[in-house]
């Protein structure tokens, strides 16, 4: 039976080509987009047709079975040199979130042991990274559903659910779980300037997905806590580095620092894959800075005043000191710090 919380897949592989929800349309339009290489996922990535880190990735492994296919019939002697190109353009689309590369690792791991002719291969690992995500996500929702009390009310940030995931998603994947546990008598979403994911995407999936939903101003969210609105804040990430320090959508730290001021539970869910242990802090992360017409101008028209510069990071690092759960698929981790989470390692 369909799950009346969890109807949306916004990534799909259909007749040989990848299909993925244009997430720049929605709330208004579902649109679909048809591709059938690499250059253009990688473009999808980039101009953000798909979004969220976990969806990034498991885009980019449908991508490459797209480029193994495309190449090995354009140059059946010097394929894989052209593979390789293809893959480089794939992770340099958006090179924050660190399931695009971890999703590339194993595909070329899956490559190097698959002979001479590796699409059924290919197509089985990408399935598999999409399925192995959406049962992590599950996982996580009944993990973090299981700090939050009867009567609670939570806020999110950006869009971390069936739209950024292959499906449920992280916080949002809490938060459905708390829902259909009977336990929130609140959802509150900021709306994610300046792309406004919460009030596009989130909304939209919370509304579509029958969870009642509130959106607020980024800049509302102190003044709830202060009037005692909300129990929790539940955020995703992009990446989460060797010592717990969270890179997320710009405005997380900024929530973080609330959270703490006003005793406002910060829960950070994300899936083991975006653990990165290759960097020590946050501090190391290179921070994607997208173009300054995205905050000058609103739906295609100019709102700042003649002359008007702007900066747009799109992440900001949030210290692992302000985050008091991370959730993955494994289990709840209290208070996050290095120690903690290498018990998260993957052996060597």
């Amino acid at each position: 039976m369909e799950d009346r919380h969890d109807s949306i897949r916004a990534i799909r592989w259909e007749e040989g080509r990848l299909c993925l929800l244009d997430q720049r349309r929605l709330p208004f339009q579902e649109d679909y987009l048809y591709l059938d290489d690499a250059a253009g996922v990688a473009a999808a990535i980039r101009d953000m047709v798909v979004r969220g880190a976990p969806a990034i990735g498991i885009t980019a492994a449908f991508a490459v079975v797209l480029a193994a296919r495309q190449r090995q019939a354009q140059a059946p002697g010097d394929w894989r040199a052209l593979l390789d190109e293809d893959i480089r353009l794939l992770a340099a689309a958006r090179p924050t979130a660190v399931n695009l590369n971890w999703a590339l690792q194993r595909m070329q791991a899956c490559l190097a042991g698959a002979g001479a002719d590796p699409g059924a291969a290919l197509l089985e690992e990408a399935y598999r990274i999409h399925t192995e995500d959406v049962a992590a996500n599950h996982c996580m929702g009944d993990h973090g559903a299981g700090l939050i009390q009867p009567g609670d009310a939570v806020l999110t940030h950006c869009n971390t659910g069936s739209l950024a995931t292959g499906g449920y998603g992280t916080a949002l994947g809490v938060i459905r779980s708390a829902w259909k546990a009977g336990k929130l008598t609140g959802v509150y979403a900021g709306e994610t300037r300046p792309w406004l994911q919460g009030a596009r995407l989130t909304a939209w999936e919370l509304a579509r997905d029958r969870i009642p939903a509130t959106l607020i101003t980024d800049s509302a969210a102190a003044f709830l806590m202060q009037r005692q609105g909300v129990q929790w804040v539940i955020v995703g990430a992009d990446r989460v580095t060797a010592n717990g320090d969270v890179i997320n959508k710009i405005g997380t730290y900024n929530l973080a620092i609330n959270c703490r001021h006003h005793g406002v539970g910060f829960m950070v869910a994300a899936p083991r894959s975006t653990l990165d242990f290759s960097l020590a802090s946050g501090q190391a992360v290179v921070i994607e800075e997208r173009g300054a017409d995205e905050i000058l101008s609103l739906g295609g028209e100019r709102i700042a005043a003649p002359g008007a510069s702007a900066w747009n990071p799109a992440f900001d690092v949030t210290p692992a000191e302000l985050v008091d759960y991370l959730v993955t698929e494994a289990g709840v981790i209290e208070a996050p710090d290095r120690q903690k989470l290498a018990a998260l390692r993957p052996p060597a």
